[in-house]
């Protein structure tokens, strides 16, 4: 049978904006110049919850991965803090992209992009926006804002009014941020309220994990203009959709509207909640059918097989 490869793990930096950003490159061992596939996350988080998984399970496959962190989050460079701006989040991807093609140790003409959660919608975005790329896969993919906050409830949305209206002024004024949080218990003002969303964020947490359950507030009203699914008919390349039946946070009969009309999609459903996707039976699932969908795109040198 096929063994995995073995793999090395390097810590680096690239330069994004202003400033730069933090990342994990994988590399397979044995292999002069393997195709490459970029890995970003979702609202808030940072590559120690999961990333690491599933980079690693690619490389082995002979796929090099980089996984990274956004700036204002994590270990990465950026001020203020927890500043979640959609628009440098996408400058991110880009930077991370002309980073992995300037290395000599990866083939520039075969690259990917795989982005989970809010990071999912962004790469259906980031692959629309860079055709020379090989393949996108987007997991559990935010891909409407408006269809997110109908699934937070106008209740939730409205409590969250007070504290936008706090950050904003402090905005103005050049103070530090009012924040929000990211996950909280239902009823309780949060980007994301739903019963597993809490739970399911601390579950990804390992520790020492760089990891803050907050967000400068201006975020909200970009967030809920953010409809990266319209998208999804402009990329050009193959891209798998990886959707959870159930989930809470990104609701799939949505997601699956725009996915159907990717010109080359693929769509895998799965019956398990939104961060079920990054544990257990369902992460081995998940990345099993992703590391077909990427070898078979990317075309990786073949492992050694095992007597």
């Amino acid at each position: 049978m096929t063994t995995p490869r073995s793999v090395t793990r390097h810590d680096v930096t690239f330069p994004a904006g202003d400033n730069s950003c933090a990342g994990w490159l994988y590399l397979p061992t044995g292999v002069a110049s393997p195709p490459g596939v970029i890995l970003g996350h979702g609202l808030g988080a940072t590559r120690e919850m999961r990333l690491d998984a599933f980079a690693e399970r690619f490389a082995q496959a002979g796929i090099a991965a980089l996984a990274f962190t956004y700036r204002h989050f994590g270990d990465s460079g950026g001020h203020p803090r927890q500043l979640l701006s959609i628009k440098r989040q996408l400058a991110d991807w880009d930077a991370a992209i002309a980073y992995v093609k300037s290395r000599h140790d990866v083939d520039r003409a075969r690259v990917a992009v795989w982005g989970s959660s809010f990071g999912g919608g962004h790469a259906i975005a980031v692959a629309a926006r860079h055709p020379e790329l090989r393949a996108a896969v987007a997991q559990c993919p935010f891909t409407d804002g408006l269809a997110s906050a109908l699934a937070l409830g106008p209740v939730a949305s409205l409590r969250m009014t007070p504290v936008l209206a706090r950050d904003l002024a402090t905005r103005v004024r050049g103070k530090a941020p009012a924040m929000v949080p990211i996950a909280a218990s239902p009823g309780s003002p949060a980007l994301m309220n739903a019963p597993d969303a809490l739970p399911g964020y601390e579950a990804l947490q390992p520790p020492g994990t760089t990891f803050r359950n907050e967000v400068a507030a201006r975020v909200i009203p970009t967030i809920a203009a953010y409809r990266p699914g319209r998208a999804a008919k402009k990329v050009t390349m193959p891209i798998l959709f990886c959707v959870s039946d159930t989930d809470s946070v990104t609701p799939p009969a949505q997601t699956l509207r725009y996915a159907r009309t990717a010109p080359r999609g693929e769509i895998k459903r799965y019956g398990a909640g939104h961060f079920d996707f990054y544990t257990g039976e369902t992460f081995e699932e998940l990345v099993r059918d992703q590391t077909e969908f990427l070898t078979r795109q990317l075309n990786p040198s073949p492992a050694t097989s095992a007597p």
